[in-house]
């Protein structure tokens, strides 16, 4: 299980982050790192996965950029592999890859479109756990949290395909929680809000507008910071959760309750 050692940070561990161009995965990597981890970061975007990799050793952090596209198993096997050469283990998964939809109607989504959000948002998920977890096994443990949606816990108008892919992560992340919790391998998930991103900021369509209807969903009246996910997934890979697993974490400002 990756821990914390008795300073309270992660020394000598390594993590592995998808999504980690921007947003959520970016936060999570450089939070990471100052807790002292090294950190693999991998994204399908190669000139914003460099930054981050940059920021994480501006920081004073050892970094290291793959490029990886979660829906192809080819891609997640050679990035991880990379992260053993880089540093010779995985501690540490955070599964963040995503995309959003656009809002439709369930029968007007084409099969197209269906078809690319689950395969970003659910078989990206299921393809980094076939491979990181043997990694993990081989050196006796590891946590790995995934990225859930508050649509992972409510429906929403307009987001069917959205909806089922993240429903999903929390069902694959409860069933693989039970798979390997004998084997010291904690699985958990996180399932945010309403949160400050680019991803978030193409759903709004860039506009005060567009911003102003989806805080008004949110009852703490803002959007979430990625830093307050980012500070979830660390806690939850940390020795102070030892005791948390298959647990899907809602860090949404109110949102879904």
């Amino acid at each position: 299980m990756a821990t914390k050692n008795g300073n309270g940070d992660f020394a000598g561990k390594v993590a592995f982050v998808t999504g980690a161009a921007n947003g959520i995965g970016r936060a999570a990597a450089l939070a990471f790192a100052s807790a002292g981890a090294s950190v693999v970061v991998a994204d399908v975007s190669d000139e914003r996965n460099q930054e981050t990799a940059r920021m994480v050793e501006r920081l004073g952090g050892r970094a290291c950029a793959v490029r990886c596209d979660v829906t192809r198993g080819e891609d997640v096997k050679a990035a991880l592999d990379k992260a053993i050469q880089a540093f010779g283990r995985l501690d540490i998964a955070f599964n963040n890859a995503g995309s959003e939809q656009p809002i439709t109607r369930t029968a007007d989504i084409t099969e197209q479109e269906w078809d690319r959000i689950v395969g970003i948002n659910l078989r990206g998920v299921f393809l980094c756990m076939k491979h990181e977890i043997p990694l993990m096994l081989k050196q006796g443990g590891g946590a790995i949290v995934n990225a859930s949606s508050g649509a992972g816990v409510k429906g929403f108008a307009g987001q069917a395909a959205y909806a089922a892919a993240k429903h999903g992560v929390v069902g694959l992340t409860k069933a693989a929680a039970l798979d390997y919790a004998p084997s010291n391998i904690r699985v958990n998930a996180v399932c945010p809000g309403i949160i400050d991103t680019p991803m978030m900021r193409r759903f709004t369509g860039g506009t005060s507008e567009g911003r102003e209807r989806v805080i008004a969903q949110e009852p703490i009246g803002r959007m979430g910071k990625p830093e307050e996910i980012a500070a979830a997934v660390v806690w939850l890979c940390s020795d102070a959760a030892a005791f948390v697993v298959g647990h899907a974490m809602v860090i949404d400002g109110g949102q879904t309750v």
